[in-house]
């Protein structure tokens, strides 16, 4: 229960009914972010599985193919800041309502794929078109938990990327195998449709479900609503001195350093993202059910660790460790995946531990953007990280497809992204500055 001061105010609820209105916040609005960012997931990546047997259908080589999944990060650069600072002005609900339907439509136009270049218009659409949703949510996020919260809340959001991963493959796996010449459509088309019409329909709920700021929340009670502003206020002014504007932020070579450090992970993700179907075929699984199998596996890891890396780091506040620690995880094992790749169980064992790893890393990067912008800047500086950063995503696809059509197999392909992904590690350690404990946080801002 809520207790009054001396003068009559309402004074600060308690711990745990602090983590009760949040627990009532986090059920309102993760469950459902997550099923949008599996969804966005979905129809981002299930490229790599209609692969498969895409290439043979229309004939297209590696090298298109490598291009066609890497170009949706061109479309992704040039409207993610746009749709950012849009969200900023119209708010979340509408963005991102918008946002869903429009890429729920192309992935449903990619059925009708028959050449190179109807493929590299649909993808870079889709990148149009999803732009601003991943950075526009980790905006939002921050509209109503405070720093301390915030680790475990893009964990869980985050997790949904993996999730997706895990009921990706085998859905991909079950739809291709199943649906394949089902009324004269072949598989890879069925998963476009199939993957397609939910994002659609999510886009008209989520008109009518989501909220877009705390003082907007009827969900809420009055008394819950204050709180969460105070405790928004708090932190802050806990925060210290923060750019607020996004043009002086660009001159801030910190915000840079925070572009070089996504665009290493990214870089590793999106690898791991388009290319662990053929990386697990390559180990000689060779039906489509069996390798988003496995691949669901990989996934089931990369979620836990998301979420348990973003416990620890609000728990310790050593966010500048947790992503370095992970981001290494991840390059080792990828490394260790591309010498291994002549024994399949441990090629497959490290496979998973570049996935958990990589993926670990990334929601708790997110905490390092609050420690130098706010305001304004931090909306278009949170979308410019990812966008830049994302560029990764349109070069390391489109390298491995290079390589492997070279003959040059993908173990080069492989060991050549864990060196960028160490060196973002190293660069974190070297460039970001710790991030106060909650205690001298509080402290200042007193």
């Amino acid at each position: 229960m809520t207790t009054l001061n001396t003068r009559g105010a309402r004074a600060v609820p308690p711990k745990t009914e602090a983590d009760r209105i949040y627990s009532k916040i986090s059920w309102r609005l993760i469950p459902f972010l997550c099923v949008l960012w599996v969804l966005a997931w979905l129809d981002r990546v299930n490229i790599g599985f209609a692969k498969l047997q895409m290439l043979n259908d229309l004939h297209f080589s590696e090298a298109v193919y490598g291009l066609g999944a890497g170009i949706f990060f061109l479309g992704y650069f040039l409207f993610e800041v746009p749709s950012n600072i849009l969200l900023d002005r119209i708010g979340a609900r509408k963005t991102i309502a918008r946002i869903t339907i429009g890429w729920g439509i192309v992935s449903i136009l990619m059925l009708f794929t028959t050449t190179p270049t109807q493929f590299y218009v649909l993808r870079f659409l889709l990148g149009v078109f999803e732009a601003g949703f991943y950075p526009g949510i980790i905006l939002y996020l921050t509209y109503w938990y405070p720093s301390e919260r915030r680790s475990r809340a893009f964990g869980l959001f985050m997790s949904a990327s993996a999730i997706a991963g895990i009921i990706g493959g085998p859905l991909a796996g079950i739809i291709m195998t199943s649906l394949n010449d089902f009324h004269g459509m072949r598989g890879w088309q069925w998963l476009f449709l199939i993957e397609g019409i939910p994002s659609v329909l999510a886009g008209l709920v989520t008109l009518a479900y989501l909220t877009d700021k705390p003082s907007q929340a009827k969900w809420l009670s009055e008394d819950e609503r204050a709180f969460v502003q105070r405790e928004l206020q708090r932190d802050a002014a806990a925060c210290g001195p923060r750019e607020h504007s996004f043009l002086a932020s660009l001159r801030k070579p910190k915000l840079w350093a925070l572009v070089a450090i996504f665009f290493c992970i990214i870089a590793a993700n999106s690898t791991l993202t388009f290319w662990a179907p053929s990386i697990v075929r390559d180990m000689g699984v060779s039906d489509s059910l069996h390798v988003g199998l496995l691949i669901g596996v990989a996934y089931i890891f990369g979620a836990c660790g998301m979420v348990s890396n973003g416990y620890f780091a609000d728990k310790t506040g050593k966010n500048t460790l947790h992503v370095a620690g992970a981001a290494l995880l991840g390059a080792s094992a990828m490394a260790a995946t591309a010498m291994l790749a002549h024994q399949p169980v441990l090629a497959f064992i490290a496979l998973t531990l570049a996935v958990m790893g990589t993926m670990s890393a990334i929601p708790v990067f997110w905490q390092l953007p609050n420690l130098y912008v706010s305001g304004a800047a931090a909306a278009a500086g949170v979308a410019m990280i990812n966008s830049f950063a994302n560029l990764a995503g349109f070069g390391a696809p489109y390298a491995m497809g290079v390589l492997k059509d070279a003959g040059g197999g993908l173990s080069s392909g492989l060991l050549a992204v864990a060196m960028i992904e160490a060196f973002g590690a190293l660069l974190v350690l070297l460039l970001i500055r710790p991030q106060k404990p909650l205690g001298s946080q509080l402290k200042t801002a007193q």
